[in-house]
């Protein structure tokens, strides 16, 4: 269910605005996409399995945390992001 170091190293360096980055937001929201995809396709098999799914609502909550942050600071950023990662508004 959750991303392996190589995937989040992968993610970090293409989500970066400068090297080294693993704070801004647009990391952290590419991470939690990732996180979020993973539990998605877990529950097409698992159904009733509602301790992850309490995980998830919280995983998307946080993220929604972010991108509001973003959107409310740097319009342009979070449009690049949302675009980017294929998520909706």
């Amino acid at each position: 269910m959750s991303i392996t170091q190589e995937e989040k190293q992968k993610i970090i360096k293409e989500y970066a605005t400068v090297e080294g980055d693993t704070g801004s937001p647009e990391v952290q929201v590419a991470i939690l996409t990732t996180r979020i995809t993973a539990l998605t396709e877990h529950f097409k098999t698992h159904a009733k399995d509602n301790h992850s799914r309490r995980g998830l609502l919280k995983l998307v909550a946080q993220r929604r945390k972010l991108l509001d942050y973003l959107n409310a600071n740097d319009h342009q950023r979070y449009k690049t992001l949302i675009g980017k990662l294929g998520i909706r508004r």
